[in-house]
Protein backbone atom coordinates (compact mmCIF):
# COMPACT_ATOMS: atom_id res chain seq x y z
CA UNK A 1 0.00 0.00 0.00
CA UNK A 2 1.35 3.38 -0.99
CA UNK A 3 -0.21 5.05 2.05
CA UNK A 4 1.61 2.64 4.36
CA UNK A 5 4.92 3.44 2.65
CA UNK A 6 4.38 7.18 3.07
CA UNK A 7 2.87 7.29 6.56
CA UNK A 8 3.74 3.93 8.13
CA UNK A 9 1.44 1.34 9.69
CA UNK A 10 0.54 -0.32 12.98
CA UNK A 11 0.94 -3.99 13.73
CA UNK A 12 -2.03 -5.96 12.40
CA UNK A 13 -3.28 -3.13 10.16
CA UNK A 14 -3.30 -5.52 7.20
CA UNK A 15 -2.08 -8.96 6.21
CA UNK A 16 1.68 -9.09 6.62
CA UNK A 17 1.90 -6.14 9.04
CA UNK A 18 3.72 -8.09 11.73
CA UNK A 19 5.23 -5.04 13.46
CA UNK A 20 4.80 -1.30 13.73
CA UNK A 21 6.67 0.52 11.01
CA UNK A 22 7.44 4.16 10.28
CA UNK A 23 6.80 5.60 6.84
CA UNK A 24 8.78 8.03 4.73
CA UNK A 25 7.45 11.04 6.59
CA UNK A 26 8.41 9.73 10.03
CA UNK A 27 11.82 8.63 8.79
CA UNK A 28 12.46 12.11 7.35
CA UNK A 29 11.12 13.97 10.40
CA UNK A 30 13.37 16.96 11.03
CA UNK A 31 14.96 16.62 7.60
CA UNK A 32 14.22 16.52 3.89
CA UNK A 33 12.07 14.07 1.94
CA UNK A 34 12.50 13.70 -1.82
CA UNK A 35 9.37 12.76 -3.77
CA UNK A 36 10.65 11.53 -7.12
CA UNK A 37 8.26 11.45 -10.10
CA UNK A 38 5.55 13.09 -8.00
CA UNK A 39 3.34 13.52 -11.10
CA UNK A 40 2.79 9.75 -11.16
CA UNK A 41 1.01 9.69 -7.78
CA UNK A 42 -2.61 8.49 -7.98
CA UNK A 43 -5.20 11.19 -7.27
CA UNK A 44 -6.31 9.46 -4.07
CA UNK A 45 -2.74 9.56 -2.76
CA UNK A 46 -2.39 13.18 -3.80
CA UNK A 47 -5.26 14.06 -1.44
CA UNK A 48 -3.53 12.36 1.49
CA UNK A 49 -0.21 13.98 0.63
CA UNK A 50 -1.82 17.42 0.46
CA UNK A 51 -3.36 16.95 3.89
CA UNK A 52 -0.03 15.83 5.38
CA UNK A 53 1.67 18.92 3.96
CA UNK A 54 -1.02 21.32 5.16
CA UNK A 55 -1.56 19.85 8.62
CA UNK A 56 2.04 18.74 9.23
CA UNK A 57 0.56 15.63 10.77
CA UNK A 58 0.24 12.05 9.53
CA UNK A 59 -1.65 8.98 10.68
CA UNK A 60 -0.26 5.50 10.32
CA UNK A 61 -2.44 2.91 8.63
CA UNK A 62 -4.37 1.19 11.40
CA UNK A 63 -3.71 3.95 13.95
CA UNK A 64 -6.30 6.17 15.65
CA UNK A 65 -4.04 9.09 16.51
CA UNK A 66 -1.98 11.41 14.35
CA UNK A 67 1.71 12.21 14.66
CA UNK A 68 3.28 15.62 14.15
CA UNK A 69 6.01 15.72 11.50
CA UNK A 70 8.36 18.48 10.41
CA UNK A 71 9.55 17.64 6.91
CA UNK A 72 10.93 19.76 4.10
CA UNK A 73 9.73 18.42 0.76
CA UNK A 74 11.66 18.36 -2.49
CA UNK A 75 9.65 17.09 -5.46
CA UNK A 76 10.96 16.00 -8.84
CA UNK A 77 9.29 15.03 -12.09
CA UNK A 78 10.09 14.78 -15.79
CA UNK A 79 6.55 15.87 -16.67
CA UNK A 80 5.09 19.36 -16.97
CA UNK A 81 2.99 19.63 -13.80
CA UNK A 82 1.06 22.64 -15.09
CA UNK A 83 -0.09 20.54 -18.05
CA UNK A 84 -0.94 17.67 -15.70
CA UNK A 85 -3.14 20.06 -13.72
CA UNK A 86 -4.87 21.21 -16.91
CA UNK A 87 -5.57 17.62 -17.93
CA UNK A 88 -6.89 16.69 -14.49
CA UNK A 89 -4.09 14.24 -13.69
CA UNK A 90 -2.63 16.36 -10.89
CA UNK A 91 -4.44 18.33 -8.21
CA UNK A 92 -4.15 22.08 -8.56
CA UNK A 93 -4.09 22.69 -4.79
CA UNK A 94 -1.24 20.19 -4.36
CA UNK A 95 0.61 21.79 -7.28
CA UNK A 96 0.53 25.19 -5.58
CA UNK A 97 1.58 23.65 -2.26
CA UNK A 98 4.62 22.06 -3.85
CA UNK A 99 5.52 24.86 -6.24
CA UNK A 100 7.21 27.21 -3.76
CA UNK A 101 10.65 27.34 -5.36
CA UNK A 102 10.86 25.86 -8.85
CA UNK A 103 14.15 24.73 -10.34
CA UNK A 104 14.11 23.70 -13.98
CA UNK A 105 16.98 21.45 -14.99
CA UNK A 106 17.52 21.55 -18.77
CA UNK A 107 18.00 18.23 -20.58
CA UNK A 108 21.57 17.05 -20.94
CA UNK A 109 21.66 17.95 -24.65
CA UNK A 110 21.36 21.60 -23.56
CA UNK A 111 24.14 21.32 -20.97
CA UNK A 112 27.14 20.31 -23.05
CA UNK A 113 29.56 21.88 -20.60
CA UNK A 114 28.44 19.36 -17.96
CA UNK A 115 29.25 16.23 -19.95
CA UNK A 116 32.96 16.08 -19.09
CA UNK A 117 32.29 16.55 -15.38
CA UNK A 118 29.45 14.03 -15.38
CA UNK A 119 31.64 11.46 -17.13
CA UNK A 120 34.27 11.91 -14.42
CA UNK A 121 31.74 11.56 -11.60
CA UNK A 122 30.06 8.52 -13.16
CA UNK A 123 33.37 6.74 -13.77
CA UNK A 124 34.36 7.49 -10.18
CA UNK A 125 31.14 5.91 -8.95
CA UNK A 126 31.47 2.92 -11.26
CA UNK A 127 35.02 2.34 -10.06
CA UNK A 128 33.64 1.33 -6.65
CA UNK A 129 31.78 -1.55 -8.32
CA UNK A 130 34.03 -2.18 -11.33
CA UNK A 131 37.74 -2.16 -10.41
CA UNK A 132 38.88 -1.81 -14.03
CA UNK A 133 37.10 1.56 -14.22
CA UNK A 134 39.98 3.07 -12.25
CA UNK A 135 42.37 2.54 -15.17
CA UNK A 136 39.96 3.34 -18.02
CA UNK A 137 40.50 6.46 -20.14
CA UNK A 138 38.20 8.14 -22.65
CA UNK A 139 39.46 8.61 -26.21
CA UNK A 140 39.03 12.18 -27.55
CA UNK A 141 36.87 10.84 -30.39
CA UNK A 142 34.62 9.15 -27.83
CA UNK A 143 34.16 12.41 -25.95
CA UNK A 144 33.43 14.16 -29.24
CA UNK A 145 30.75 11.56 -29.96
CA UNK A 146 29.19 12.09 -26.53
CA UNK A 147 29.14 15.85 -27.10
CA UNK A 148 27.36 15.29 -30.42
CA UNK A 149 24.76 12.91 -28.98
CA UNK A 150 21.23 14.09 -28.14
CA UNK A 151 20.78 11.97 -24.97
CA UNK A 152 17.03 11.34 -25.09
CA UNK A 153 17.45 9.46 -21.80
CA UNK A 154 19.43 12.31 -20.17
CA UNK A 155 21.94 11.51 -17.40
CA UNK A 156 20.58 8.01 -16.79
CA UNK A 157 21.33 7.16 -20.41
CA UNK A 158 24.86 8.56 -20.04
CA UNK A 159 25.37 6.29 -17.02
CA UNK A 160 24.19 3.24 -18.97
CA UNK A 161 26.37 4.15 -21.96
CA UNK A 162 29.50 4.39 -19.80
CA UNK A 163 28.69 1.22 -17.89
CA UNK A 164 28.28 -0.65 -21.17
CA UNK A 165 31.43 0.89 -22.61
CA UNK A 166 33.46 -0.36 -19.64
CA UNK A 167 32.53 -3.92 -20.56
CA UNK A 168 33.75 -3.51 -24.16
CA UNK A 169 36.77 -1.23 -23.72
CA UNK A 170 40.08 -2.76 -24.81
CA UNK A 171 43.47 -1.79 -23.37
CA UNK A 172 41.80 0.55 -20.91
CA UNK A 173 40.57 3.02 -23.56
CA UNK A 174 36.91 3.72 -24.32
CA UNK A 175 36.53 4.25 -28.07
CA UNK A 176 33.52 5.48 -30.05
CA UNK A 177 32.49 1.92 -30.96
CA UNK A 178 32.44 0.97 -27.28
CA UNK A 179 29.79 3.60 -26.55
CA UNK A 180 27.16 1.90 -28.70
CA UNK A 181 25.36 5.17 -29.40
CA UNK A 182 22.01 4.83 -31.13
CA UNK A 183 21.88 5.99 -34.72
CA UNK A 184 19.93 9.11 -35.59
CA UNK A 185 20.45 10.69 -32.18
CA UNK A 186 23.21 13.08 -33.17
CA UNK A 187 22.98 16.85 -33.25
CA UNK A 188 22.34 18.94 -36.34
CA UNK A 189 25.34 19.32 -38.64
CA UNK A 190 25.62 23.04 -37.92
CA UNK A 191 26.31 22.38 -34.24
CA UNK A 192 29.98 23.11 -33.47
CA UNK A 193 32.23 20.31 -32.35
CA UNK A 194 32.96 21.10 -28.72
CA UNK A 195 35.19 18.12 -27.96
CA UNK A 196 38.35 20.24 -27.96
CA UNK A 197 36.90 22.50 -25.28
CA UNK A 198 35.94 19.50 -23.16
CA UNK A 199 39.29 17.84 -23.61
CA UNK A 200 40.99 20.96 -22.26
CA UNK A 201 38.51 21.34 -19.43
CA UNK A 202 38.79 17.64 -18.64
CA UNK A 203 42.57 17.94 -18.42
CA UNK A 204 42.23 20.75 -15.89
CA UNK A 205 39.72 18.75 -13.84
CA UNK A 206 41.68 15.52 -13.97
CA UNK A 207 39.14 13.66 -16.11
CA UNK A 208 40.92 10.69 -17.75
CA UNK A 209 41.44 11.39 -21.46
CA UNK A 210 43.52 9.04 -23.56
CA UNK A 211 45.34 11.81 -25.44
CA UNK A 212 45.90 14.34 -22.69
CA UNK A 213 46.65 12.53 -19.47
CA UNK A 214 49.99 14.30 -19.24
CA UNK A 215 48.23 17.66 -19.04
CA UNK A 216 45.96 16.58 -16.19
CA UNK A 217 46.57 18.57 -13.05
CA UNK A 218 48.50 16.48 -10.51
CA UNK A 219 47.27 16.56 -6.97
CA UNK A 220 43.90 18.05 -7.87
CA UNK A 221 41.84 19.01 -4.88
CA UNK A 222 39.04 16.65 -5.94
CA UNK A 223 40.02 13.01 -6.49
CA UNK A 224 37.81 11.84 -9.35
CA UNK A 225 38.84 8.30 -10.12
CA UNK A 226 39.05 5.55 -7.56
CA UNK A 227 37.96 7.81 -4.74
CA UNK A 228 35.26 7.19 -2.19
CA UNK A 229 31.67 7.28 -3.38
CA UNK A 230 30.36 10.78 -2.58
CA UNK A 231 27.47 11.07 -0.15
CA UNK A 232 26.01 13.96 -2.15
CA UNK A 233 26.42 14.00 -5.94
CA UNK A 234 25.43 17.70 -6.32
CA UNK A 235 28.02 18.76 -3.71
CA UNK A 236 30.59 16.46 -5.30
CA UNK A 237 30.02 17.97 -8.74
CA UNK A 238 30.17 21.48 -7.27
CA UNK A 239 33.56 20.62 -5.76
CA UNK A 240 34.79 19.37 -9.13
CA UNK A 241 33.51 22.44 -10.96
CA UNK A 242 34.98 24.77 -8.34
CA UNK A 243 38.39 23.10 -8.67
CA UNK A 244 38.26 23.23 -12.48
CA UNK A 245 37.47 26.95 -12.50
CA UNK A 246 40.17 27.77 -9.94
CA UNK A 247 42.81 25.91 -11.92
CA UNK A 248 41.69 27.52 -15.18
CA UNK A 249 41.97 30.94 -13.53
CA UNK A 250 45.41 30.09 -12.20
CA UNK A 251 46.59 28.92 -15.64
CA UNK A 252 45.43 32.15 -17.23
CA UNK A 253 46.75 34.37 -14.42
CA UNK A 254 43.15 35.18 -13.42
CA UNK A 255 42.22 36.48 -16.86
CA UNK A 256 38.55 35.53 -16.81
CA UNK A 257 38.10 35.93 -20.55
CA UNK A 258 40.93 33.48 -21.27
CA UNK A 259 39.74 31.15 -18.51
CA UNK A 260 36.27 31.06 -20.06
CA UNK A 261 37.81 30.22 -23.46
CA UNK A 262 39.89 27.48 -21.86
CA UNK A 263 36.78 25.94 -20.32
CA UNK A 264 34.70 26.30 -23.47
CA UNK A 265 32.07 28.55 -21.88
CA UNK A 266 31.14 32.20 -22.26
CA UNK A 267 32.49 34.96 -20.01
CA UNK A 268 28.98 35.46 -18.61
CA UNK A 269 28.67 31.76 -17.79
CA UNK A 270 32.01 31.83 -16.01
CA UNK A 271 31.04 34.90 -14.00
CA UNK A 272 27.74 33.28 -13.00
CA UNK A 273 29.47 30.05 -11.97
CA UNK A 274 32.07 31.93 -9.93
CA UNK A 275 29.31 33.75 -8.09
CA UNK A 276 27.29 30.58 -7.52
CA UNK A 277 30.32 28.67 -6.22
CA UNK A 278 31.69 31.63 -4.18
CA UNK A 279 34.96 31.74 -6.12
CA UNK A 280 37.02 34.90 -5.72
CA UNK A 281 40.20 35.84 -7.55
CA UNK A 282 42.14 35.97 -4.31
CA UNK A 283 41.35 32.27 -3.81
Amino acid sequence: MMEAEFFGYRKGAFTGAADDRDGFFQAANGGTLLLDEVADLPLAMQVKLLRAIQERRVRKVGATVEEAVDVRLVSATHQNLAECVESGRFRQDLYYRLNVIELKLPPLRERLDDIGLLVAAILARLSTFTPQAEQVTLAPAALSALCAYAFPGNVRELENILERALAFANDGVIEVADLGLKGGQGRPAEMPDLADHYSEAAAVAGVPMAANLESAAPGAAVQLIGGELPSSLPDYLDDIERDVIRQALARTHFNRTKAADLLGISFRQLRYRMQRLSIHEQD
